[in-house]
C-alpha cells in the first residue's frame, strides 16, 4: 500500500513565496513518464553549497535540513540526496540530471539563483519531475517556448517584474520621492530586469542612471557622480556581494541618502561587507519576516537554535518550499502528479505568508519592504505592486 504523504498540523506548517541572472532555455520538450512514489518520498537537494552564490544556497539548505527533520519528527517518512552545485549553471543542469534519472528523486528543491535554476529545468522536464526553486525570481523560469508554461517548475518567490513594480510603489507613495539615482548591475539579467520594470512604473525623475558589473570592487567614479547629484532616493537592485562594498564606500565619501533594493540585499554577508554602522537608511525587498507572525517567529526561533543565527529569506522560501513539496505528494503515484498537485496550491500558509499558485507557477503573495538601522531590521511593511 502506497503511504499518504499529508502535512497535517504541525508546529511549522509553511508554504511559499531572489536572486539571479540568465536566461531561461525553451522548455518544451516532452516530459518523461516521471517516477515512482513509493513508502518513501525521495526529495532531492540542487543547491549553490559552494561557488559565488553559496551564501544563498547554504541558507537554503540549511532550513530545508530543518523542514525535512521536522517533518520526520511528525512521522512523515522522507529520504534526501542533496549536491550542490558550485554555483555553475552546467552543474546545476548535470546535478538535476543525476537526481531525476539516476537517484529517481520525486520532487526537486533548488537551485536558488535563476541562472542556475534556469539550466537545470530542460533536465527536469525531461525527467517528468517537478522542480521548485526558493529564490529564482526571473519571470521566464516557469514559462518555455512560446510562453507555453512548463508543467514542472514553481516557485515560492515572487518574479522580478513583481519586484520592480513593489519598489515603484514604495519609492513613490511611502518614500514620497519624486527624483532618484537608479544604480544597477548590469552584467546581472536579474538585476537589469528589475531596473526596468522600475523605469516604466516610476512616474518621478530618475536624475541620474549608472550601471555596475559583478565583480566590480571600486565605485568612486560613480558615487562622485551621484554624490553631486539633486536626489531623494538611490534604487540600486543587484546582489549582496557589490552591494555591501558599493554601501561601504558611499557612506564613507558622505552619501547619506535613502537606499532601496531587491531582494538580493537579503543576506548579512552585505551588511559584513559594508560594516553595520553604514548599513543605516536602508530598504530591501524580501519575501519575509520573523515578525510577520507566530509561524515565522517560531521557524526564525528553531532556525537560530539550531544554525546560531537568524534566518535570511532565502531560508524561509526553502523551508516553505519542502513543506509545500510534501503536502503535494498526498496521494501521488508518480512525480508528475505531484506536479500536478503544485499547481493547484490555494492559500496555503507559510512561514513566508499565503500562497496561492498562479497559471503560470508563480505565488500570488504580497513583499515585505525591510528597514535597516546600523545593519538591523528596525521596520517591516507590507508591500503590493500598485
Amino acid at each position: 500500500m502506497k503511504k499518504k504523504f499529508t502535512v497535517g498540523m504541525l508546529a511549522f506548517a509553511s508554504a511559499a513565496v531572489l536572486a539571479a541572472c540568465g536566461a531561461a532555455p525553451s522548455a518544451s520538450g516532452s516530459a518523461g513518464a516521471g517516477t515512482e512514489v513509493g513508502d518513501t518520498l525521495k526529495i532531492g537537494f540542487n543547491f549553490e553549497l559552494s561557488g559565488n552564490t553559496a551564501a544563498y544556497g547554504s541558507a537554503e539548505k540549511n532550513a530545508a535540513d530543518l523542514a525535512v527533520e521536522e517533518l520526520k519528527a511528525a512521522g512523515k517518512k522522507l529520504e534526501v540526496v542533496s549536491q550542490d552545485n558550485k554555483s555553475d549553471n552546467a552543474e546545476a543542469a548535470t546535478v538535476a540530471t543525476k537526481l531525476a534519472t539516476e537517484e529517481k528523486v520525486n520532487v526537486m528543491i533548488g537551485p536558488a539563483t535563476s541562472g542556475a535554476t534556469a539550466a537545470a529545468v530542460p533536465n527536469a522536464t525531461s525527467a517528468g519531475v517537478p522542480l521548485i526553486t526558493p529564490s529564482g525570481t526571473q519571470d521566464s523560469l516557469t514559462e518555455g517556448a512560446g510562453g507555453k508554461v512548463n508543467e514542472f517548475v514553481f516557485r515560492t518567490t515572487f518574479i522580478d517584474s513583481y519586484q520592480g513594480a513593489v519598489l515603484s510603489n514604495y519609492v513613490t507613495n511611502t518614500l514620497k520621492a519624486k527624483k532618484v539615482v537608479l544604480y544597477y548591475d548590469n552584467s546581472s539579467d536579474y538585476s537589469k530586469g528589475i531596473a526596468d520594470v522600475f523605469k516604466e512604473n516610476y512616474k518621478g525623475n530618475i536624475v541620474i542612471e549608472e550601471m555596475f558589473a559583478a565583480k566590480d570592487t571600486d565605485f568612486q567614479a560613480a558615487l562622485s557622480k551621484i554624490k553631486a547629484a539633486d536626489y531623494e532616493v538611490i534604487v540600486m537592485p543587484g546582489y549582496y556581494e557589490e552591494a555591501g562594498s558599493i554601501i561601504k564606500q558611499a557612506r564613507e565619501m558622505g552619501i547619506d541618502k535613502t537606499i532601496v533594493s531587491s531582494d538580493g540585499f537579503a543576506d548579512s554577508r552585505m551588511i559584513e561587507l559594508a560594516g553595520a554602522d553604514n548599513v543605516d537608511n536602508v530598504f530591501y525587498i524580501s519575501g519575509f519576516s520573523a515578525k510577520s507572525s507566530d509561524k515565522a517567529a517560531a521557524f526564525a526561533k528553531a532556525y537560530e537554535a539550531k544554525y546560531g543565527e537568524a534566518p535570511s529569506m532565502f531560508a524561509a522560501l526553502a523551508y516553505d518550499a519542502v513543506y509545500l513539496a510534501v503536502e503535494a505528494a498526498e496521494d501521488a503515484k508518480t512525480s508528475k502528479d505531484i506536479a500536478a498537485n503544485l499547481a493547484k496550491v490555494k492559500d496555503f500558509e507559510g512561514v513566508t505568508g499565503k500562497m496561492t499558485i498562479d497559471e503560470k507557477h508563480n505565488p500570488v503573495k504580497s513583499a515585505v519592504m525591510i528597514g535597516l538601522t546600523d545593519g538591523k531590521e528596525t521596520s517591516s511593511t507590507v508591500v503590493e505592486a500598485k
